[in-house]
């Protein structure tokens, strides 16, 4: 039996656990976990590298290591980011949002990135609006919040494919008629001059902002949380699209063993 000595000083240590804060909890843990809508398979040897369709794995590297941890990457529930936060799995979260919302239960900290999903095509495309994807085959990435969207609203035949590089190799070499993506990116990467012969493009529909969601509200934690966001600032964002577009169109190219498709 435990001794009655014992008893309050532990029953004490609990009670702080359970009051601390969601940063002070991750430094004990020495890790953060944040909670993300698709968590990209780890890498192994002698697999082909790809980069993710989203860029939440980047901001939760960097928010990490502002705090000098390593970010533990945990998949937001079914029922989505709140859902996660309040079973206490992820420290935070970080997910796609429509303006305004703001779920009781958790503050929202703009990240600075929105995106719409827009497609791009030949240059000679006969798809002129998004109905025109009816019955055609369109690509999409695991991860891509546009996955089953454009089969419901627009009758399009999709097919998932592992990562953008390869939905945008697939439409590069007609395996494909349009390959959907962000705009963020995509307007980014359509200003390469290999990928002018595949310029033309549907106007982005369904725009959402990236998030964090942190549970609870703890004060020092939100002011020490939006502090390091605030980095996020759009030279930020230039450099992180300029990364993903140039890694993109690498493993392209890397990939890419027959012509064009004509």
């Amino acid at each position: 039996m435990m001794p009655r000595l014992l008893l309050l000083p532990l029953a004490c240590l609990f009670a702080a656990v359970a009051q601390a804060g969601v940063l002070d909890a991750a430094q004990q843990g020495g890790a953060l976990r944040v909670g993300l809508d698709y968590v990209p398979p780890p890498y192994k040897g002698g697999m082909k590298f790809r980069t993710p369709e989203s860029p939440d794995t980047v901001l939760a590297d960097d928010l990490a290591a502002q705090f000098k941890l390593k970010a533990d990457y945990q998949g937001n529930a079914p029922g989505g980011a709140l859902q996660a936060l309040k079973s206490a799995r992820p420290d935070l979260a970080i997910t796609l949002a429509a303006e305004g919302d703001a779920p009781a239960g958790a503050v929202i900290i703009p990240t600075g990135y929105s995106a719409g999903g827009m497609a791009i095509m030949r240059t000679d495309t006969t798809i002129r609006k998004w109905e025109d994807l009816k019955g055609r085959t369109v690509c999409v990435s695991q991860g891509s919040p546009y996955v089953g969207t454009l089969a419901a609203r627009y009758g399009a035949i999709e097919k998932l494919m592992r990562a953008p590089a390869d939905s945008l190799l697939a439409v590069r070499v007609g395996e494909c008629d349009a390959g959907v993506h962000d705009d963020a990116m995509m307007k980014e990467l359509l200003k390469l001059p290999e990928w002018k012969k595949f310029s033309a493009q549907l106007a982005p529909t369904g725009r959402r902002n990236l998030v964090l969601q942190v549970r609870g509200a703890d004060a020092a934690d939100l002011a020490a949380i939006r502090q390091a966001a605030a980095r996020w600032n759009e030279a930020y964002w230039a450099g992180v699209k300029k990364k993903w577009v140039n890694s993109v169109a690498f493993e392209v190219y890397l990939d890419q063993n027959v012509p064009d498709c004509h």
